[in-house]
């Protein structure tokens, strides 16, 4: 499997976002590699278009979060939503930025991308270590045209405070009893068994290097490293490819309206074509920020992005946020987010 895209990003990330000391950027942002592949690609074009720098660390989001309370940056990114509770008691604003889907990636001898069907309870079954073969007859049951390998499963997780894990390990409660009474939902858990592997890029390069995996990515990562992924069967018991459409209708079904905070999930969501583990990013800033002029150029910077990134954004595989969404962001920006003198940190496009 080939996975040279992965060094590849990880030198657009050095050239176009991780700006030396010499050349200083002026937005710092810490958090996510979920979006980590667009938000590279906005910042190289932004860079272009406005000659202002961004210097994102794609460190998860554990640690965007700890990096925002600490003020060591002036946006954190989180694909785990604080609760509305938990951003007041910080001082935070949260706003969504990208919606994206989280896809099983495998590597087994003979399989391509789309040929093996996995289901919820499967799937956590594999991740609690109580499915270990390929040919498992419950992975047989699902596949009964497909030839399995009599081989270890070698499981492939995060290893640091991860907003992927949370969307998966989210999915993975709704779908088995047994994950949630056992393990749970969590940014971190105490996985029972697998390697650990740091951020999406990690997952990724592990699959690919170690016969008989499967990790989970967010899908914008399989499809730049032709990555194997496995179809899902969703909640209305189809089965189902991660794509732009999917995605799509599984977002459809959320109600922005009704989200303090913005506070939504999208998995498990029903729908005939509705991929299941689904799910938005989000950026964390204060409310009342001490440097109110740095926070003023990371909203401008997610404003262009909302305009006019749209294009970049479905050129990776995500789904751009409906423009009501966009226009509520906008409105909570110029309502929420003040300076010391009181007066809006944002003031319009």
């Amino acid at each position: 499997m080939k996975l040279k895209n992965i060094a590849l990003a990880a030198g657009l990330f050095a050239a176009t976002i991780g700006l030396n000391a010499a050349q200083a950027a002026d937005i710092s942002g810490a958090g996510a590699t979920f979006p980590y592949p667009v938000y590279a690609k906005w910042a190289d074009t932004y860079k272009k278009e406005t000659g202002t720098g961004l210097n994102y660390q794609s460190i998860g989001s554990g640690g965007g979060i700890k990096q925002i309370k600490a003020k060591t940056v002036t946006f954190g990114a989180s694909d785990a939503p604080l609760k509305p509770e938990e951003l007041q008691k910080a001082g935070l604003v949260q706003f969504p930025t990208v919606i994206g889907g989280i896809v099983p990636i495998i590597n087994v001898p003979g399989l391509k991308a789309g040929d093996l069907t996995l289901d919820g309870q499967t799937l956590a079954d594999i991740f609690q270590g109580k499915i270990a073969k390929w040919n498992d007859e419950a992975i047989k049951k699902l596949n009964p045209s497909v030839e399995l390998p009599d081989m270890a499963i070698a499981v492939v997780r995060r290893s640091d405070g991860s907003g992927t894990s949370f969307v998966f390990t989210t999915y993975l409660s709704q779908v088995s009893k047994t994950w949630a009474d056992e393990i749970g939902a969590a940014s971190a858990v105490e996985w029972p068994v697998g390697i650990g592997a740091k951020g999406n890029e990690g997952i990724a390069a592990n699959v690919g290097q170690t016969q008989g995996s499967i990790g989970y990515v967010e899908y914008a990562y399989a499809a730049q490293n032709n990555m194997t992924y496995a179809k899902l069967v969703n909640k209305d018991g189809k089965t189902v490819a991660p794509d732009a459409a999917n995605f799509a209708a599984a977002a459809s079904n959320v109600d922005w309206n009704n989200a303090p905070g913005y506070y939504v999930t999208m998995t498990n969501e029903p729908g005939e074509t509705s991929w299941p583990i689904t799910a938005t990013t989000f950026i964390l800033v204060y409310a009342k920020p001490d440097k109110p002029a740095d926070v003023a150029e990371a909203l401008k910077f997610f404003s262009w992005a909302y305009d006019k990134g749209d294009a970049a954004a479905e050129a990776l595989h995500y789904i751009p946020l409906p423009d009501a969404v966009v226009a509520n962001v906008k409105a909570t920006w110029a309502k929420e987010i003040l300076g010391a003198d009181g007066k809006p940190v944002y003031a319009g496009n």
